[in-house]
Order: C-alpha cells, then sequence, then structure tokens
C-alpha cells in the first residue's frame, strides 16, 4: 500500500489567516501627470515614445516616481488654445499637470498681456478642480523687442508667484539654439533634445507630486 503525503497549511498561512502576519502590501498606483502644450509638447516630428512627455515619464521613473505622463499638446496651441481646451484635455484623475503653453503667442506677436490673462484663466481652472500645476514657461529673445520680451518673461514668474506653483523658466533651457539637439526646422527638439528636456523637469515635477 502506498502512503500518500497530506498536505498541512505551513504555520505562515496560517498566522496570516489569524491576522498575526501582515498581507504583502499592494504596489502604489501610478500617479498621473497631464502635459498641456504645444507642438513641442505634443512632440512633433517625433514618434511618441521619444516625444518629451515619454522621455519625463521615464526619467520619473529613474527618480523612484511611479507616475503616468498622459501627452496633451496640440500642434499650433496658444494659451488661448489652451485655455479653452483645458476642461476637457485635462482628465480628473490627473495629480500635476504640466502647462507648458506660450510658445506660439510668442511667435504671434500676441500681447503679453493676453496670454498671462489665458494662462492664468487655465491655472484658475486646474485649482478650483484641486489639480496641482508646474507652470513651464517659454524665453523670448531681446531681438524680438527689449520691451515685449522683458515683459513676456516676467509673465510666468509673477503667474507662479500668484498661485503659489513651481516654476520651470524656460522648456528650451540648454536645448534652444544647440542644433545637435534640435530637428532641421532649429525650433523643435529631436529625440536627443526632448530627453534632455524631460530629465530637466522630472525635478520639479517629481517634487510637486510628493507635495500633493
Amino acid at each position: 500500500m502506498t502512503l500518500t503525503a497530506q498536505r498541512f497549511p505551513s504555520r505562515r498561512h496560517i498566522l496570516t489567516g489569524l491576522g498575526l502576519l501582515p498581507l504583502a502590501a499592494a504596489a502604489p498606483k501610478p500617479q498621473v501627470v497631464t502635459v498641456l502644450g504645444d507642438s513641442i509638447t505634443a512632440g512633433l516630428g517625433l514618434p511618441a515614445r521619444e516625444a518629451m512627455p515619454a522621455q519625463l515619464q521615464a526619467a520619473l521613473g529613474k527618480l523612484g516616481v511611479s507616475a503616468v505622463v498622459r501627452a496633451a499638446g496640440v500642434s499650433g496651441d496658444t494659451s488661448g488654445g489652451g485655455l479653452a481646451r483645458v476642461g476637457f484635455s485635462v482628465a480628473a484623475d490627473t495629480r500635476v499637470c504640466v502647462v507648458a503653453l506660450g510658445g506660439n503667442d510668442l511667435l504671434q506677436g500676441v500681447e503679453p498681456a493676453r496670454t498671462k490673462a489665458n494662462l492664468r484663466g487655465v491655472l484658475q481652472k486646474l485649482k478650483s478642480r484641486g489639480i496641482g500645476v508646474v507652470l513651464v514657461g517659454v524665453g523670448a529673445p531681446p531681438a524680438i523687442g527689449a520691451s515685449y520680451a522683458r515683459e513676456f518673461n516676467a509673465l510666468y514668474p509673477s503667474l507662479a508667484r500668484e498661485f503659489g506653483v513651481p516654476l520651470y523658466a524656460n522648456i528650451l533651457a540648454g536645448v534652444g539654439g544647440h542644433s545637435a539637439l534640435l530637428q532641421r526646422d532649429g525650433i523643435h527638439p529631436n529625440a536627443v533634445g526632448a530627453k534632455k528636456i524631460g530629465e530637466a523637469l522630472a525635478p520639479v515635477v517629481a517634487k510637486a507630486l510628493k507635495g500633493r
């Protein structure tokens, strides 16, 4: 006669069942970051995996931050366009919204006061929904007109102070003017440039997420 070994629950299983040992903790759900912007954040000329939002998500992961970064950039969008669509482009589960608008306002010569009013509207709408913000500026060169550039460049830090949100002063910092980091149009970042932007922006976004 062959004896079959009986299977008894282990001591650990018994203690866990009695509530004397903790169950394994579930992995934290990734936080949602939405990037509201124009062609730079839309990744014009790049596959999605190489565009700035994907690069930002990868950079956050390297910092130990579990996040899903959603691209909500529209090529050609101005601050007014962002204001018009912020309600449906930024989903309710967004923890932090990266607001990166103004480059096309600059190219079109929109009055800085109008750009500021539009961005204020975007920030107010996000604040009313309890969504955190990282404000990303655009650097206006003096060649466009010293007075205009001065007023335009001042609007971003002014809004950051008004709403108490972190500011990344110039989305193309360290990238603009460097041909090795730009596409042939000399304006939009290539994959290497987008990675550089994502890596530079990641610590600011990580800190904003932590503050939520």
